[in-house]
C-alpha cells in the first residue's frame, strides 16, 4: 500500500509497504541484472551503501541459471541473500533491446537468446509464471517497449496490445498468487505506460491501464532515443492521469539531473544501469560534479573522489590509488567505484527525501540539478 505523506508542488514524499519491508520514496533501486551487481558488489555490500530496493531481469534469470532453478533454491530473496525489497522486470524492455532476434504477435514474443540463439517464447502470462518463480516483492507487467521515434500507427496497435496483455497479466498473477505452493502469494503487479511520445496516446494509454487495478504504474518507453526535453513533456503529459494513491516509476532513468527532474514531475521509483555502467569506466558523479578519474590530472591526487562522500571507497582510499587500479586492470578500482557511485545515488535520494519532508525541495532542485550535469574542477 502506497502512502503520500506530503507534496511539493507535483513532488511526491511518501513510503511503500510491501512484504518485504517498507519502501521510502523517491527511490532509487540499484540494478542487479542477474541476481547481482556487476563489479563485484554484494548483497551485504548494498545494506552498507543504504539500497532500499534491488532490481533484477526476468529475462536473463530465465536464460540462466533458469527460473525454477531459482524456485528451487527457495527464491530469488534467498538465492542471492538480501531480505529487502526486489522488483523484476517483466522482459518487455528485451522486445526493444533484441530488436533483431525477436518476432512478435498477439501471444507474445519469440525470441532468439542472446546467448546460444535457441528459441525461446516470452508472453504475459509466460512472463507472470518466471516472476512467480522468482518470488520477487514487485512484478512488472510484460509489454512492448517502442523505440522514439515510432510511427502514429505502430504505436497505437502496440499500445493497445500491450493493455490486452496487461489484462492478462493481471489475472495470471491472480491465479498464480492463489496456487498452493507459491514461494511469494503477496507478490504486487505494476503496470507500464507506453505510447513513445505522441501525447494523446500517451493519455489514451494511461487511462486504459488505470482501469485494471495495479499496485502501481511505471512510464515505459523514455530514455530510448527521445530528447530530455521530450521525456520532461511526457512524464508532464501522463502525470495528472496516474492514481495519486499508487507509486509512479520511471524506467530506465537516468542521471541524477534527470532524477531531480523527474521527482519536481511527480515520480516516486527510478531505477537505471548507468551509475554502475559508468562506474566501472571511471566516470564518477560527485557533489562538485561528474569525474573522468582517468584523467591525468588525478595521477598525484590525495584527495577521496568526493570529500563530503561517506562510501567505502572515499573513507578509504585516495583518487591517485583508485586511478592506478583501473591502470594496472584490478578489479577492486570497479568495485570501490561501483560502490561509490551508487551509494552517491541511494544518498542523493535520501538528500531528496530529507528536503521534500523540510519543504526546501525547490532550492535543493535549484542548486543540485545543474551542478550534477558539470564537470567537476
Amino acid at each position: 500500500m502506497y502512502q503520500l505523506k506530503k507534496k511539493e508542488g507535483s513532488a511526491r514524499r511518501g513510503s511503500f509497504q510491501t512484504i518485504h519491508g517498507e519502501i521510502q520514496t523517491p527511490v532509487f533501486m540499484n540494478v542487479g541484472t542477474i541476481a547481482a551487481i556487476k563489479g563485484a558488489v554484494s548483497s551485504m555490500d548494498l545494506k552498507e551503501i543504504g539500497c532500499q530496493v534491488e532490481l533484477s531481469n526476468t529475462y536473463h534469470l530465465h536464460l540462466r541459471p533458469g527460473d525454477e532453478v531459482v524456485r528451487d533454491m527457495g527464491g530469488i530473496h534467498k538465492f542471492m541473500n538480501w531480505d529487502r525489497p526486489i522488483l523484476t522486470d517483466s522482459g518487455g524492455f528485451q522486445v526493444f533491446s533484441l530488436a533483431k532476434l525477436r518476432k512478435i504477435s498477439e501471444e507474445g514474443v519469440q525470441f532468439n537468446s542472446h546467448i546460444d540463439g535457441r528459441k525461446i517464447f516470452m508472453g504475459p502470462k509466460e512472463s507472470m509464471r518466471i516472476q512467480s518463480n522468482l518470488a520477487s516483492t514487485i512484478a512488472m507487467a510484460f509489454d512492448e517497449c517502442i523505440e522514439n521515434p515510432a510511427e502514429y500507427s505502430y504505436t497505437k496497435q502496440s499500445i493497445e496490445r500491450t493493455t490486452r496483455w496487461l489484462r492478462v497479466c493481471r489475472d495470471e498473477m491472480d491465479r498464480l498468487n492463489r496456487q498452493e505452493g507459491t514461494l511469494n502469494p503477496h507478490q504486487m503487479l505494476f503496470g507500464i505506460n507506453q505510447g513513445s511520445t505522441y501525447a494523446e496516446l500517451r493519455i489514451e494509454h494511461m487511462k486504459q491501464i488505470r482501469e485494471i487495478g495495479c499496485e502501481g504504474y511505471a512510464i515505459g518507453g523514455l530514455a530510448v532515443g527521445e530528447s530530455e526535453q521530450e521525456m520532461y513533456e511526457t512524464i508532464e503529459t501522463v502525470e495528472p492521469y496516474m492514481p495519486e494513491d499508487k507509486p509512479r516509476y520511471l524506467m530506465g532513468v537516468g542521471t541524477p539531473s534527470n532524477i531531480i527532474e523527474a521527482v519536481a514531475r511527480g515520480v516516486d521509483f527510478f531505477d537505471c544501469v548507468m551509475p554502475a555502467r559508468n562506474a566501472r569506466h571511471a566516470t564518477l558523479y560527485s557533489h562538485q560534479g561528474v569525474i573522468h578519474l582517468l584523467n591525468k590530472k588525478y595521477e598525484r591526487d590525495d584527495r577521496p573522489i568526493d570529500e563530503e562522500c561517506g562510501c567505502p571507497a572515499c573513507r578509504h582510499y585516495s583518487r591517485a590509488y583508485i586511478r592506478h587500479l583501473f591502470k594496472a586492470k584490478e578489479m577492486l578500482a570497479m568495485r570501490l567505484c561501483v560502490l561509490h557511485n551508487l551509494y552517491f545515488y541511494n544518498q542523493l535520494m535520501q538528500d531528496i527525501r530529507d528536503h521534500l519532508d523540510k519543504g526546501t525541495f525547490s532550492s535543493f532542485r535549484s542548486e543540485k540539478s545543474s551542478l550534477y550535469r558539470q564537470k567537476a574542477e
